[in-house]
């Protein structure tokens, strides 16, 4: 979970914990006897209210599925929540420990340091749990911006890319995306020839499949390298030179 500030996040969720502690509305006295399914907060609801804005966030990032794992119980309803924050806060206390015991502690890949333009299509999605919609999103604003950059709206994706870097000088309404000065070299050339079959290779490899599998979600860890994919793309467009016709 890289980026993640782990003492403030423990502080957020020990804090929902606590206000979230359940008592049973069940009354015995005075010679009466009152059973109830319901249970109350130690805090008043619109505290809970106020602190689960926080705390979700904290949750969409440490369990992402816990709005679906878990269930909801009907004596209250921020039990789910209150399950989600324990859960929570064992996996933030523990990572490491986990980390170390049944991983390689290998370097982690963090979606959101990826190319803002990947991370800002797929992120509201991916909070969600639609991984597969996710990386469409994020194709979508890779599309988007690359036709910004280049001011054309009259052709997409591949068309698009293949276009962009061209080895061709760049034409009337063709302008052209130069990762390197064009001097002319090999390494030019291969450079633009590389880029162009990068960028063919996620619409055919990435993009088409995904047109033909609405129907299937897709794992989370198979989502995110199709993400670090089109963030190596993303970079090549937005650290490119725009090369217009003279």
């Amino acid at each position: 979970m890289t980026g993640i500030n782990v003492d403030w996040a423990l502080g957020e969720l020990d804090k929902f914990i606590q206000q979230t502690v359940l008592t049973n509305n069940s009354y015995v006295g005075n010679g009466v006897v009152s059973l109830s399914n319901k249970s109350s907060t130690a805090a008043a609801d619109a505290e809970v209210a106020q602190q689960a804005q926080v705390v979700e966030k904290i949750l969409d990032r440490v369990i992402p599925g816990w709005r679906t794992d878990i269930e909801l119980r009907k004596s209250n309803r921020w039990t789910r929540h209150r399950e989600a924050a324990i859960r929570a806060k064992a996996e933030l206390e523990r990572q490491e420990e986990i980390r170390k015991n049944l991983g390689d502690d290998a370097p982690e890949l963090s979606a959101a340091n990826l190319h803002p333009w990947v991370w800002g299509g797929a992120s509201s999605l991916w909070h969600s749990g639609h991984f597969r919609e996710a990386v469409e999103g994020a194709i979508r604003k890779l599309n988007a911006e690359t036709q910004n950059k280049l001011g054309r709206r009259d052709v997409s994706e591949t068309d698009l890319f293949n276009q962009a870097f061209s080895e061709q000088p760049a034409a009337a309404k063709n302008p052209r995306l130069h990762r390197m000065p064009d001097d002319g070299s090999k390494t030019f050339k291969s450079v633009q020839r590389g880029a162009r079959m990068f960028a063919e290779g996620v619409f055919a490899g990435i993009r088409n499949p995904l047109a033909h599998e609405a129907d299937q979600e897709m794992p989370e860890q198979e989502a995110l390298e199709y993400l670090a994919a089109l963030s190596v793309l993303a970079r090549w467009v937005d650290e490119s030179t725009l090369e217009v016709a003279s």
